[in-house]
């Protein structure tokens, strides 16, 4: 496939998110809408539910905004590219770091890869990370707050109260969509809030996405700023990427 036709079919598939606005929609309605056959509307909607940006119904699709999935849901999904961006994250990882995670199956990941470390401190709202590091070595600290599911996050006010007492030498992040001039998509405003906070206190901050978070941004309402300079860690296509060079943030690529 061409660079032209690739990026034709990625408009068209950000389109078909925007087109679905949460009613039933069928294969034949979206194929006759953008003119291609049927069998491209249903790879489509399959790379889009694949992706997490819809949920299919028998003969259509339906808008994902209203429905997040669980970090059990995800946890097997892209795993060699989820473990090609941990590594590339842990690489990062300096003798005396405080760390801070944020919740997500690939920030668990990179948990997973620094459970021998005992040079570094890590603190984190997410009960992946506290799995993971449950029986390592790692020296770990607890942001407070309340449970928010189906994430398995910890947030609110008592979160974003730790946090300001911190200043992490570098933070990772989790996220369900990503834009390269919005930043971080969210399902939940104070996610989002969180998200922002957590970006905004530590010396560094790197995003954690596999490629399939870059496909349009996200289909969540919510928002998170980042700031300028933020790095991102993801196994996205040339394309994906060069969008996020672009605007002014620090990109490495891995495999997948």
């Amino acid at each position: 496939m061409s660079n032209g036709e690739r990026s034709a079919t990625r408009r068209r598939r950000q389109r078909l998110v925007e087109l679905l606005g949460g009613d039933d929609v069928s294969v034949h309605d979206l194929a006759a809408e953008f003119d291609v056959s049927l069998s491209t509307i249903r790879r489509d909607l399959a790379a889009l539910a694949d992706a997490g940006r819809i949920r299919r119904t028998y003969g259509g699709a339906v808008d994902h905004r209203a429905v997040e999935r669980s970090w059990h849901d995800k946890k097997h999904v892209r795993r060699t590219e989820k473990h090609a961006i941990a590594r590339a994250a842990a690489g990062l990882v300096r003798s005396g770091d405080v760390v801070l995670l944020d919740a997500g199956t690939t920030v668990a990941r990179l948990a997973h890869a620094l459970r021998d470390r005992t040079d570094v401190t890590v603190v984190t709202n997410g009960l992946s990370t506290l799995v993971e590091l449950a029986d390592a070595e790692v020296d770990v600290v607890v942001l407070g707050g309340r449970l928010r599911r189906p994430n398995e996050s910890l947030l609110g006010t008592r979160t974003e109260q730790a946090l300001r007492r911190l200043t992490p030498d570098v933070a990772f992040l989790g996220v369900d969509g990503l834009d390269p001039v919005r930043g971080i998509n969210c399902p939940d405003h104070e996610q989002a809030a969180l998200k922002e906070s957590m970006a905004g206190c530590a010396r560094a901050c790197w995003v954690l996405a596999d490629h399939s978070k870059l496909a349009g941004g996200g289909g969540f309402p919510y928002w998170a700023a980042v700031p300028a300079g933020t790095g991102l860690i993801s196994g996205g296509d040339a394309e994906q990427l060069a969008a996020f060079t672009e605007a002014d943030w620090s990109v490495r690529s891995v495999g997948r």
